[in-house]
């Protein structure tokens, strides 16, 4: 009501205004003009004139500024003394205005007036004036009986200047007269001065209207602020483009809350229909106006109604600068394209700010990001946003992590939304990109480098303009690691060839690094210019490219650009002849090509001519062999599965070749520089691309050449260990050398014939696997007989052999070596070498799946001298290709042969054996390792290059995780098959011994075998079930189809079943196998496999099943069939982990330990060494610490999650908590009081460290419950206190023990420990003073003693004195307290000053 009052009586005063102005204008006519001088100086006769000029101002005309002559405060001072001592006055303030009023008529004289007044030029006055001073108006509007009338006719005079404000001179008169009116010292009629505004904003045009409310908080005092807020409030709902320069000036205002919240509420309705441009200043006024109360209820509203989309902004900019180019008279303008660009810039700028600044909007932001449920409710805006908080504040960059995390998994962020966040910023994004490839650390480049692929791919057409950007990347090439060096040509190449008349530089550039890199004779360069070339023939050969995220064919090769790809491929070939392992890679890089099926036929069909006719050149001779051969040792050919040898039967020269090859080494002088070096180096990866291009122009037939398959070798007869000894270090090398070379021979014809469906080659595959296995066992012990031997290579896109762990001993070791430093292989000793350069700079790494327990124990336990374990070998080896596990389906095979004698035919029983399961198994869990697991566990060291986690999975890295997955989810089956067989075997081999693990007739190889594949069958399902990537949305499918095939082994036949009751079958398919697992890995792996199946489940949790299992498993006697107990490092391991799994899941965890210290600890106080509990039979002296520390643990972070007492808790919920904490202490005071027996220092060091934490845990959490219940339940109190105390004595005596004995390790723990424990002292004291029961409490000294109670003989010279206790309770027996003094010490206030004085 009062607005509109205030509102209708300006709109009068808007007429009267209006109506006056002529009749102003009228009367100054008839003023007398002042005349002018030709100095420039105005004589003005009037008033106005003479009392100016005394007070010290010299009037100008034109475009001289009025002169002053003194200070501006003396001036005002000197006028103001002159109008009241004036005769007339107060009528002469009324003709100095009007004498004002008269002057300011010429729009020269009113401009100088407004504008700054110079000092004057008299040498006598330069002195007394500053050189800045205020105008004539602000000086006259300074003195308060002049001010009303100065204001008033101000405003009169700015209707003037409505249209044309802007003169000649380029000054705006109306933002002139407005700055005259700001920062006054004093304003003699506020409200007045408000009315006038406010009549004035509402008759001005647009930007006199702008200007004025955007100077009011300049021009008002404090106490106006409220009214003209609401006045603005008011006018904001009536004109919208007004909306900026109130919302300016309400920011700088000083509002009450309540009318803060209404204008705020204002605003956010026209938040929608705001123009882009005015958004930023829009949104800062709702942000800072944001309290802690509303802030998420604003945010979200705010963040619904910011339509970026529908503002031109981030989609539609990049369309629209498109559209300009093509339409010249578009809707849209270049300059209004801009602005939008511009306006979207400072938004994100004032949310940035904001964020930054105000926890409370930084606070409810993420919580409305996190409140959005579903995907269409997401905007753009949310994920720049969150990625703004994550950029500029490191304390929240976990948390805005899972929150992305969790969007993504739930698919409320989609790919579709990431894309058009990052659209309109294509320019510094692939900036960005780039300088963190150029210069950034591995996971930078690697990261940077898939992210500008997945764009080149994605949104090809807006990244070609910015391409030069991505050439620069080129001249980091030798800081790139192969595989990402393979990435950035992919990149190149993609733009490139896909819109050739704008690419045309850059295959320019791609040809010149190429040819110069393979012209290198520097391995790392060399290895660069093939991985460019093939992956430039690659693009340009393709049938297929993707392009805007769309697959496009291409039309057919011509004849020229067959031509030009064969020449590049051409000087290939030829920049390698003489390199053997760069010729090796220049295989695997075509081959690898070749494999992806995308290569132009006509080309394909040119690589397989050239490569077959190779080929069956190089490594291919005929039986019986030539007497012309040359070879080092006596030659054989071994390893045929054909019914028998015959002249012409195809024979892999592979014995000769090696020859060759050393004597090469000896007699490089003498080698042909035109001529091609054939080395077997070249072997594997020669077959791998000959079967690639066979399969690809077959459709997956072998049969051209199958004959590969069952051929034999060129070899030697293989010595037994025992004969080793007689053969000299080369001839060990060497035969370690023929050995490396047949193994991945037998490994590449596995892969090419994996696939295949003929009994008779599948037969055929089973026996190369039999082979592999049998020579890696031969190889083992050649390994351990020839120390310091280093391996030819089998991977060649690598960087460094630096850091390999190869070992090799000879001679009986003791078993517990294992730790020990091992010895860094010479490099001068590589038998196998062939070109030196690219042995320094071949890389190689050891694998993260170990081998597994049983499996160690076998080798070790089989002869005497320890066996190298082949897994620190894994770079040596050729990499299996993921469809080798489609052996795993075939679990009976036949394969026909002919009976010569009777010639008929017979068939026999093919079945996969153990060591070739445990092959397949081993291999399996190492590649689901390397995708599907993201542990920190496997992230690089610092400032070590990650490469080498990639040799070896070279081909599987190449495939996604989600492909990957898929691969392995098909492997269920055969896998559950070969799982039900273990467990029937163990289950048989018990029923058959009665139960019995050591039985006589056991056969122990056997038994560690399946041991061994059990498993690794348990680690697989692991790997896979725990894969993170089960969590997101669009894997859910693939999810359930795996657990499909688990229920379905239960009840086989069940239609679609939901994901609830697929976890529920599962997890009791996988349960049945707890009966059968013969040692403690197994039952760790499965009882790992079976939490991960209960974590997927949301409603029905399995916790009491989990802890039943675990249970069982720590309550059963591991006993290998030797009749040996299981023990060791690695048993210790996995009872640690066993014991923490049940403890997380049993029902009451003080009631378990309690059993387990009460119960069964106790059976081995006075037991012999090897003794064990009967109840617990896995609890033995030597697993005693293993059982403390998770019991210690376990109790302290229990007694962290009982939430600390508070004064307005009820009486029940007091006695409840300070029971848990009464058996708490009770089960603490009994493990503290354990090591009086087992005083072990892994006893010692966990008890020192988690005795501490319980101490401080208590001081936090576990006192103010005393504080408030004391009173009313007293005797529970004291009860707690006392176990504690004796509990606190013990943990003193620890002390003392570890300072007699000087163990460092244990003493580290002892100052933080006394003073937690003078700290409960204390605390205990201040709880009895709250209570009012300080009485109860006495000091006294506390001796230091031995984990027995014996003194300390450093203090032997104080047992003349009178020994003092400390008692913190009151006493209800003094007798009882004074006989237990006697015997034992209570107190450690004076811990500390003893422990100084020793």
């Amino acid at each position: 009501m009062t607005s509109r009052r205030k509102l209708s009586k300006s709109a009068a005063h808007e007429e009267n205004i209006l109506e006056e102005s002529p009749k102003t204008k009228k009367s100054r006519v008839s003023v007398k003009k002042n005349s002018i001088p030709r100095d420039g100086i105005v004589e003005n006769s009037s008033v106005f004139g003479q009392l100016l000029k005394a007070a010290g101002i010299t009037l100008k005309a034109g475009e001289r500024q009025n002169e002053i002559a003194t200070d501006g405060a003396v001036f005002q001072k000197k006028l103001h003394q002159a109008l009241r001592k004036h005769p007339s006055y107060p009528q002469v303030v009324g003709e100095l205005v009007s004498g004002l009023e008269s002057h300011i008529e010429n729009r020269d004289q009113f401009r100088n007036c407004l504008l700054p007044c110079v000092p004057a030029q008299s040498p006598e006055m330069s002195n007394a004036v500053h050189s800045y001073c205020e105008s004539l108006i602000k000086l006259l509007l300074g003195i308060e009986i002049l001010q009303p009338a100065i204001i008033r006719l101000l405003f009169e005079k700015l209707p003037e200047f409505f249209h044309g404000s802007v003169g000649s001179d380029g000054l705006s008169l109306p933002r002139l007269i407005i700055n005259q009116m700001k920062w006054l010292d004093k304003i003699v009629d506020s409200k007045e001065l408000v009315l006038t505004i406010m009549q004035v904003i509402c008759v001005s045009p647009l930007s006199i209207q702008h200007d004025l409310i955007t100077s009011l908080p300049e021009i008002l005092d404090d106490s106006q602020h409220g009214e003209v807020a609401r006045e603005l409030s008011s006018l904001l709902k009536e004109k919208t483009e007004l909306t900026v320069p109130i919302l300016d000036a309400l920011s700088s205002l000083n509002l009450d809350l309540e009318l803060l919240a209404e204008v705020r509420r204002s605003v956010m309705v026209t938040v929608a229909a705001i123009r882009v441009e005015d958004l930023p200043v829009v949104v800062r006024f709702i942000l800072h106006s944001i309290k802690a109360t509303d802030a998420v209820e604003v945010i979200s509203d705010l963040r619904k109604k910011l339509n970026l989309d529908s503002s031109i902004s981030l989609p539609r900019i990049q369309v629209s600068q498109s559209k300009l180019r093509s339409q010249p008279q578009g809707s849209l303008s270049a300059s209004q394209v801009n602005i939008s660009q511009d306006s979207v810039k400072l938004l994100f700028e004032v949310i940035r700010s904001a964020v930054k600044f105000q926890k409370t909007v930084l606070e409810a932001w993420i919580k409305a990001i996190e409140n959005v449920a579903s995907a269409s409710e997401h905007k753009v805006l949310d994920l720049i946003v969150l990625l703004i908080i994550c950029a500029i504040n490191v304390k929240n960059q976990k948390q805005i992590e899972r929150v992305l995390r969790n969007k993504i998994r739930s698919g409320c962020i989609q790919e579709q939304l990431l894309q058009i966040a990052i659209r309109h910023q294509s320019q510094e994004i692939v900036g960005a990109l780039v300088t963190h490839a150029c210069g950034g650390n591995d996971m930078e480049v690697d990261v940077s480098l898939d992210v500008l692929v997945d764009l080149v791919s994605e949104q090809t057409s807006s990244i070609v303009p910015y391409a030069v950007f991505l050439k620069s990347i080129l001249d980091y090439v030798d800081n790139l690691s192969p595989q990402q060096i393979r990435k950035l040509f992919y990149i190149l190449s993609t733009l490139a060839f896909s819109q050739e008349p704008r690419s045309s530089h850059i295959q320019d550039d791609m040809h010149m690094v190429i040819r110069k890199q393979l012209s290198s004779t520097i391995a790392k360069y060399k290895c660069t210019g093939i991985i460019g070339a093939v992956t430039m023939v690659s693009s340009m050969a393709a049938r297929r490219s993707k392009e805007n995220g769309h697959l496009l064919e291409k039309a057919p090769l011509k004849k020229e650009q067959c031509k030009q790809i064969t020449s590049l491929l051409q000087l290939v070939c030829s920049c390698c002849k003489q390199f053997p392992q760069a010729l090796a890679l220049y295989y695997d890089e075509l081959a690898s090509v070749v494999q992806k099926g995308n290569l132009d036929l006509q080309i394909l069909d040119w690589i397989e001519n050239s490569v077959v006719k190779e080929f069956e050149a190089d490594f291919v001779a005929e039986f019986p062999p030539l007497g012309d051969s040359v070879s080092l040792l006596p030659v054989k050919a071994l390893y045929s599965l054909e019914d028998e040898e015959s002249e012409g039967m195809i024979v892999i020269n592979l014995l000769p070749l090696l020859s060759q090859s050393y004597l090469s080494m000896a007699e490089t002088a003498d080698l042909n520089e035109e001529k091609r070096l054939v080395s077997p180096v070249c072997l594997p990866p020669f077959f791998r691309l000959l079967r690639l291009c066979v399969s690809e122009m077959n459709k997956g037939n072998m049969e051209e050449i199958d004959a590969l398959l069952g051929c034999p070798l060129y070899l030697t007869d293989l010595p037994e260990d025992g004969k080793l000894a007689s053969l000299s270090n080369q001839e060990r090398e060497l035969l370690c050398s023929l050995l490396f070379y047949t193994l991945n021979w037998f490994r590449e014809v596995v892969n090419a014939f994996c696939q295949q469906e003929d009994p008779e080659m599948k037969g055929r595959v089973l026996a190369r696997l039999q082979n592999i296995t049998e020579l890696q066992c031969l190889l083992e012990k050649y390994l351990a007989a020839s120390p310091g031997y280093v391996p030819p290579p089998a991977n060649f896109d690598s960087e460094t052999l630096e850091g390999v762990p190869v070992v090799s001993t000879v001679g009986p070791t003791k078993k517990n070596s294992k730790g020990r430093k091992r010895k860094k292989p010479d490099s001068s000793k590589n038998s196998c070498s062939d070109n030196s350069q690219w042995d320094e700079n071949t890389e190689a790494n050891q694998p993260e799946a170990e081998t597994s327990q049983p499996e160690k124990d076998f080798k070790e336990n089989e002869s005497g001298a320890p066996l190298v374990q082949l897994q620190n070998y894994t770079a040596y080896f050729r990499e299996l290709d993921f469809e080798v596990f489609t052996i795993l389906h075939n679990e009976l095979l036949t394969k026909s042969i002919l009976d010569t004698e009777m010639y008929t035919k017979t068939r026999e029983v093919v079945q996969i054996g153990p060591a070739e399961l445990l092959f397949l198994l081993e291999d399996l869990c190492q590649k689901l390792e390397r995708i599907l697991v993201t542990t920190p566990a496997k992230r690089a060291p610092f400032l070590k290059g990650k490469g080498s986690r990639n040799v070896g999975f070279s081909h599987l890295c190449q495939r996604s995780s989600q492909d990957v997955t898929a691969c392995a989810v098909h492997l269920l089956k055969p896998l559950c098959n070969h799982m039900e067989n273990m467990h029937n075997f163990f289950q048989a081999l018990l029923a058959e011994n009665h139960g019995v693990v050591d039985a006589p007739g056991v056969n122990i190889q056997e038994h560690q075998l399946m041991s061994s594949c059990y498993q690794r069958l348990l680690q697989v399902f692991h790997l896979l079930f725990a894969w993170s990537g089960f969590s997101q949305r669009e894997n859910h499918s693939l999810l359930k189809k795996g657990l499909q095939v688990l229920a379905h082994r239960i009840k086989p036949g069940e239609k679609e079943l939901p994901l609830e009751e697929l976890l529920r079958q599962s997890f009791q398919y996988l349960q049945n196998f707890q009966h059968s697992v013969p040692n403690i890995y197994c039952a760790l792996s499965l009882t790992q496999l079976l939490l991960v199946i209960e974590e997927k489940s949301v409603t029905n949790l399995k916790n009491d099943k989990i802890a039943t299992i675990t249970k069982q498993f720590l309550c059963q006697s591991w006993v290998e069939p030797s009749g040996v107990r299981q023990k060791g490092k690695q048993f210790n391991d996995a009872l640690h982990t066993l014991f923490c799994i049940y403890l997380e899941h049993t029902d009451s965890v003080l009631k378990a330990i309690e059993d387990i210290s009460s119960i069964g600890i106790p059976e081995l106080i006075n037991s012999s060494k090897d003794s064990y509990s009967s109840i617990y039979p896995t609890l033995t002296r030597q697993t005693f610490p293993v059982f403390f520390r998770v019991m210690m643990a376990q109790l302290e972070g229990l007694v962290r999650s009982i939430p600390a007492g508070r004064s307005s808790e009820s009486s029940e919920v007091q006695l409840e908590k300070l029971l848990r904490w009464n058996m708490a202490v009770r089960v603490f005071h009994i493990l503290v009081n354990l090591v009086k027996v087992f005083d072990s220092r892994p006893v010692l060091n966990v008890c020192l460290k988690y005795g501490r934490l319980f101490m401080e845990t208590f001081l936090k959490l576990g006192m103010p419950l005393l504080d408030c219940s004391f009173k009313k339940h007293r005797k529970d109190v004291q009860s707690l206190l006392k176990n504690l105390q004796l509990s606190t004595r013990q943990l003193h005596h620890m002390c003392g023990h570890s300072k007699i004995h000087q163990d460092t390790g244990l003493t580290n723990h002892v100052p933080l420990l006394k003073k937690t424990l003078e700290q409960f002292v204390y605390r205990v004291k201040a709880m009895l003073v709250l209570n009012h029961c300080q009485k109860a409490f006495e000091v006294g000294v506390l001796k230091n003693r031995d984990l027995q109670g014996g003194v300390i003989l450093s203090q032997a010279s104080q047992e003349s004195q009178e020994e003092e206790e400390t008692s913190m309770l009151p006493r209800d027996d003094p007798a009882e307290e004074e006989e237990d003094s006697e015997s034992d010490s209570k107190t450690f206030i004076r811990d500390s000053d003893e422990d100084s004085s020793d």
